[in-house]
């Protein structure tokens, strides 16, 4: 089980969020079989959506990060709810890449570079808040950093990390977030920007057992600070039968035609969870279509932005 805490400064004027993903993370590479590189690409964005969560005010809100940068890793997508539960998605899990000038995995060439970070929040209003920057980096926490300076005009430091062992499981994982808010003095800037100048990466902190407490002081060095909150997070996925049967509906009918034709059941598969939903015959009586023999797999359905 993961944990997210929050502080505050003690005059209002900043926090820090930081968070352990290791096990969120882990679970998300057991269930897509990712290779290194794109396991670290959706955990570090797993790892942003979930910090972001945990910034949403209603129990019902959720908040969802896709990263289109045109690299050979396709579509990354993450959705968290309000406690910071997340859940991920990588379009081609497995890409084999060389690793960069630095000897690590080279998340950017994955992600690639040519495209947009869309934002998407469900406040539980009419219509969900959408927002989107071009991609600066593909590396995510300077693309996060990015979005929250263009799109919401909030100062930002972010800083995610993903540690892979050889045998492609986790060593960790995680990440902190600092936001300025308005009237912060510059003292206070002053002080963040000495204090994040000579950290160490969150995947150094984490293997030297920090725990997500010691990241966030660590972070706001020098600077008087006060615990929010914290809560645990996993990676979790509210995909359900009724959800599928809605999405499938909502494809239209001349698209359920199509779909089932000379077929009997129709099977769906969760991209989060790889979970098979077998819907038979629903169709039939509502569209009056002749059901036939064979079982047609659907593995593409993007209702997963809403699920």
């Amino acid at each position: 089980m993961g944990k997210i805490v929050r502080y505050i400064t003690t005059d209002g004027s900043a926090f820090v969020i930081a968070g352990d993903t290791t096990d969120m993370v882990s679970k998300a590479e057991n269930i897509h079989k990712t290779s290194a590189v794109t396991t670290a690409a959706l955990g570090r964005l797993m790892t942003a959506s979930s910090m972001m969560g945990v910034m949403l005010k209603g129990k019902d809100d959720s908040v969802t990060l896709r990263l289109n940068g045109g690299g050979p890793a396709g579509v990354v997508l993450a959705v968290s709810d309000s406690h910071g539960n997340a859940r991920g998605y990588v379009e081609n899990p497995v890409v084999e890449i060389p690793l960069n000038d630095k000897g690590k995995l080279d998340v950017r060439s994955a992600v690639g570079t040519d495209g947009f970070l869309y934002v998407m929040k469900d406040l539980g209003l009419k219509e969900p808040y959408v927002g989107n920057t071009q991609i600066v980096s593909g590396e995510i926490a300077e693309d996060i950093t990015n979005y929250f300076a263009v799109s919401e005009q909030t100062p930002t430091v972010c800083a995610l990390g993903v540690l892979v062992n050889p045998d492609l499981s986790v060593a960790n994982a995680g990440g902190f977030m600092i936001q300025l808010l308005p009237g912060c003095p510059d003292e206070i800037i002053t002080e963040i920007e000495q204090s994040i100048k000579d950290i160490d990466s969150v995947t150094t902190m984490l293997s030297k057992g920090m725990t997500p407490d010691d990241i966030a002081k660590r972070a706001m060095q020098g600077i008087e600070i006060e615990k929010l909150n914290e809560s645990t997070c996993e990676y979790r996925c509210n995909c359900s039968k009724a959800k599928v049967e809605n999405a499938l509906i909502s494809t239209g009918r001349q698209s359920l035609e199509q779909m089932i034709e000379d077929n009997e059941d129709v099977n769906v598969e969760c991209h989060f969870c790889d979970k098979i939903y077998i819907i038979k015959n629903m169709f039939v009586g509502r569209y009056k279509i002749k059901p036939p023999a064979k079982i047609l797999i659907i593995r593409r359905i993007i209702w997963s932005l809403y699920v």
